[in-house]
């Protein structure tokens, strides 16, 4: 997997305020009222898909290229919501976003072993160890965002150890996501860190 969210040269404080105020009305509700039945029609395609596994050892690739798509487009509007960049985020599963790069690569075949290990212990095994310590990222991930909206208002510009700790954040979630939709049998690292392949 690849993710990364571009550290721009300048933010926009009047964007940035714009965001805070009225955010939630012009971008979070109407991406989240699209994107919950998106997301509905994602785990359909998630219950559909782990059948195919079991009995075929392959993810269905347009299953697979849907959700790429859907955690794409989550990426954009959660980019905002950290204002990790500016501009709005583009409605559609085709959308691009210059600033933001999100591939996962197309398994050719998975375990079928690891996908009932992943579905009877995959909350004992992947959710409480990397939850527990998502849990306390989240938490310092609060304060960096709490500051770094003071630093855009008063700088202009997003520190830059602190849109990389965002970023660390978001890519490790997203890894354990990818992991626990059975599309990949790679068990998540324990960093945020981009692994080079």
């Amino acid at each position: 997997m690849k993710l990364s969210v571009s550290l721009q040269e300048s933010n926009s404080r009047g964007e940035l305020l714009l965001r805070t105020l009225f955010g939630w009305l012009y971008i979070y509700l109407p991406h989240g009222f699209v994107l919950i039945f998106m997301g509905l029609w994602g785990s359909i395609l998630h219950f559909i898909s782990w059948w195919v596994i079991l009995f075929t050892g392959r993810y269905p690739q347009s299953n697979f290229e849907y959700q790429v798509k859907l955690m794409r487009w989550q990426l954009r509007v959660n980019s905002r919501a950290y204002n990790l960049c500016d501009g709005y985020p583009a409605f559609g599963l085709d959308a691009v976003d210059e600033n933001i790069t999100f591939e996962v690569e197309y398994p050719e075949s998975l375990s079928r072993g690891l996908l009932l290990l992943r579905t009877f212990f995959g909350a004992l095994y992947v959710g409480i160890p990397h939850g527990f310590l998502l849990f306390f990222i989240a938490i310092g991930a609060f304060f960096v965002n709490f500051i770094s909206w003071w630093a855009i208002l008063f700088t202009g510009r997003y520190p830059a150890g602190m849109h990389d700790y965002i970023v660390s954040m978001i890519r490790w979630s997203n890894r354990v996501n990818l992991y626990m939709l059975n599309m990949t049998d790679n068990y998540p690292p324990f960093t945020g860190k981009e692994i080079e392949s």
